[in-house]
């Protein structure tokens, strides 16, 4: 797999689960119960999903990169910003 990181976006409001989601993998989200998992998580969909990704991966934009993007503000808002290699061996160890 990739030795890209992506910058993901944890979300956690209260009496709900963590959420990550992905600016540069648009659609690519987990949703579990710890901060762990999620990473954890977060990491095995973004390297399931880059498996089929039309044209292959898409190329992360560095965190001064998606400061200049004017949705990245919002979607940054309240969010704890991380850094998640894609991670496929779950699903490969699967097949």
């Amino acid at each position: 797999m990739s030795d890209r990181f992506y910058i993901g976006l944890v979300h956690k409001d209260p009496d709900s689960s963590y959420g990550i989601s992905f600016p540069d993998a648009p659609g690519v989200t987990s949703v579990e119960e710890s901060f762990e998992d999620v990473l954890r998580e977060g990491a095995f969909a973004l390297g399931f999903a880059f498996e089929d990704w039309p044209g292959g991966p898409p190329v992360p934009r560095t965190v001064e990169e998606l400061r200049q993007d004017p949705d990245f503000e919002e979607w940054a808002k309240d969010a704890v910003l991380v850094a998640v290699r894609p991670n496929a061996f779950i699903y490969e160890a699967a097949q």
